[in-house]
């Protein structure tokens, strides 16, 4: 039996420790935004009438979001928007 996208989310947020909230914050980080509903429905059982197949997208999204979860965002990202100086500290 082959695994799927949806078996390797399941397999990332157990062995992860992630809660929902923790998956849909790694997906903003990659520029992509999921309902918790949505989200809730690629972790059901295939039987299920709400399950949803996880696509190719949302799994490359998630991942690139955990680098940067895990990592910090690339270099290439700080220097195109470098952090500005507040005047205030001197």
């Amino acid at each position: 039996m082959e695994m799927t996208n949806n078996d390797i989310m399941k397999k990332l947020r157990v062995a992860l420790s992630l809660r929902d909230d923790d998956i849909i914050h790694i997906l903003k980080l990659a520029g992509f935004t999921m309902s918790r509903s949505r989200l809730s429905s690629l972790f059901r059982n295939p039987d299920h009438p709400n399950y949803e197949e996880c696509g190719n997208q949302v799994l490359r999204n998630f991942l690139n979001g955990l680098i940067i979860y895990n990592r910090g965002p690339r270099i290439d990202d700080k220097k195109k928007n470098p952090p500005t100086m507040d005047p205030r500290q001197d």
